[in-house]
């Protein structure tokens, strides 16, 4: 999924939700109101998760080596974590 197109639903999701938590607020509807409150935040971590992406894509251009290593390191780390918890 292209990150602009997913950063787009994350807004309309983040506004459904909105919109859905103020009609369960007029309503007196306790569900309805958390379920958009939840619906609206998983629209603004999708939102977050697409900045994340591109800001992680524009450091692999500027320094791939760097990103290499960080791979290699966190790769490193998390095989140890596995053979330690196989003990």
């Amino acid at each position: 999924m292209n990150t602009g197109t997913a950063k787009a639903e994350g807004t309309i999701r983040e506004l459904a939700g909105n919109a859905q938590e103020a009609a369960g607020d007029m309503l007196g509807d306790a569900s309805m109101r958390l379920s958009g409150k939840a619906r609206a935040l998983c629209g603004k971590s999708q939102q977050l998760a697409s900045d994340a992406a591109v800001v992680t894509r524009e450091a692999m251009a500027d320094n791939p080596l760097v990103t290499l290593g960080v791979a290699v390191g966190i790769g490193f780390a998390l095989g140890a974590l596995w053979a330690a918890n196989r003990e």
